[in-house]
């Protein structure tokens, strides 16, 4: 199973976990790790995750949440090509990062693109016959999928 964590999951371990709903979330997020460390699931990702990262201005949290990505070769580049399906998804309503995550996910063929984003995943759901890959919340995700976690 390939699976696309984008920043909001990736930020998740590292946020305030006084809220349930995040404590929860980070939960599923560092299991999902767990898996993909464990070489259950590969972790992809794409050069606009980098680029993401690269603009908190918080070092120490910076460097923590790019630990959390996957080896270079499992990170893909922006290429023309996504450009142009994003610039397709922003018209959709999705937001510019959002869009080319969706074009990066759908170039790597991954089975679902995880996110944090209320947002992003309402505009997912509604939106899905025009994406290629599923979106999803990582706790709503893992839930559903809780027997691959035997696999």
């Amino acid at each position: 199973m390939r699976i696309y964590l984008d920043v909001s999951c990736l930020n998740r371990p590292f946020d305030d976990q006084s809220q349930p709903r995040i404590r929860l979330e980070s939960e599923a997020v560092t299991l999902i790790l767990q898996q993909i460390d464990a070489g259950h699931w590969r972790q992809v990702s794409s050069q606009i995750a980098e680029i993401e990262i690269a603009a908190n201005p918080d070092r120490e949290r910076r460097g923590r949440v790019a630990a959390l990505l996957p080896l270079r070769r499992d990170r893909i580049r922006l290429s023309p090509g996504m450009f142009t399906r994003a610039a397709r998804l922003q018209k959709l309503g999705f937001r510019p990062a959002d869009a080319l995550h969706i074009a990066a996910a759908e170039a790597l063929r991954v089975d679902v693109l995880l996110t944090c984003d209320d947002r992003w995943c309402r505009l997912a759901a509604r939106k899905r016959a025009q994406l290629a890959v599923p979106v999803a919340n990582p706790l709503a995700w893992l839930k559903e999928n809780a027997d691959a976690l035997d696999a």
